[in-house]
């Protein structure tokens, strides 16, 4: 006896269109192996006619309301497995400013920052004075780089402030270096990719336009660097009490060690998609990935359900 495989891609987001090209990638892969099928989601609710006896979900949907807790929330109320991070530690990496808190007590290196919320905007000379004038803005509860940006100087940060005007917000110095992440599958680091936007910036349009970024399988990186941010990546995923899979992104200043930027708990699954590169450093080509992302949510309902494995 064997659930059916449901993912949910779509939702509300401004990611809508990448959880799309995600959710049809999942499909076309789990599919050849168990029972699946695909739920586009439009609105901020569980699907009906869904069955936690019958089905397992494996959510796809990226931002707001899919991987800021408020789904796997309603999943855990309706009695439903699931694949991916629970609700608390959803919530948690939802918000970069107090992940960085949590992963830094830790033990893990993060770059400094200066908050705001609800556009009550710091004085950009004061943030200057703590962080220096080469910064990133961005807001704290977002994913693929969406309202991320580059400033330089102070008229350039009054002008980007002045655009600030609701939610929670997270200015950090910008750190130079190479940009570098790493998949986390049952928290197990996998192989570390790095990030060449030929912008110089790694936005949204960076993220999701193919060829306007390499992506690249250093072999150059110190052994040090390798097992720092192997190790970074592991303490992140066990302090925010993440499952199943994650992905995590740092910057390796010249002669540094690695600095923590965030952890995605949903990462993307498209063609030019981060988490399947590093999965294959480690071996694993889609189809694997695909399995082993789902795993763990199958081994959860069959315990729930007294189903034991015949060898």
């Amino acid at each position: 006896m064997s659930p059916q495989l449901v993912i949910f891609a779509g939702g509300v987001s401004a990611e809508r269109e990448v959880s799309l090209r995600s959710g049809e990638a999942l499909r076309t892969s789990l599919s050849a192996r168990h029972d699946t099928r695909l739920l586009v989601l439009s609105e901020s609710s569980l699907p009906s006619g869904l069955d936690p006896s019958r089905h397992v979900i494996v959510p796809v949907l990226h931002g707001t309301f899919g991987e800021d807790g408020q789904l796997q929330a309603l999943l855990e109320e309706a009695g439903f497995c699931y694949a991916g991070c629970d609700a608390a530690a959803s919530r948690l990496c939802f918000d970069k400013s107090a992940t960085k808190d949590v992963v830094s007590r830790a033990g893990v290196r993060v770059c400094p920052d200066v908050r705001f919320h609800d556009g009550v905007r710091p004085d950009p000379r004061d943030v200057i004075a703590r962080l220096g004038s080469e910064l990133i803005v961005k807001p704290s509860c977002q994913g693929s780089s969406v309202g991320l940006s580059v400033v330089s100087g102070l008229d350039e940060l009054r002008t980007k402030l002045g655009t600030c005007t609701q939610g929670e917000w997270l200015i950090e110095t910008r750190v130079s270096g190479r940009e570098l992440t790493i998949g986390i599958l049952d928290g197990k680091p996998q192989g570390i990719i790095e990030i060449r936007p030929k912008s110089g910036i790694y936005d949204y349009t960076s993220k999701y336009t193919a060829g306007a970024t390499e992506y690249l399988a250093p072999e150059d990186l110190p052994p040090a660097a390798v097992d720092k941010v192997e190790a970074y990546a592991a303490m992140a995923f066990r302090a925010c009490g993440a499952r199943d899979f994650s992905r995590a992104d740092f910057i390796l200043p010249p002669g540094g060690d690695p600095v923590f930027l965030e952890i995605n708990t949903l990462p993307g699954l498209t063609a030019t998609s981060l988490m399947p590169k590093s999965a294959l450093r480690r071996g694993l080509n889609f189809d694997q990935l695909a399995d082993a992302l789902v795993a763990p949510a199958l081994a959860r309902w069959k315990q729930r359900h007294g189903i034991r494995e015949i060898s």
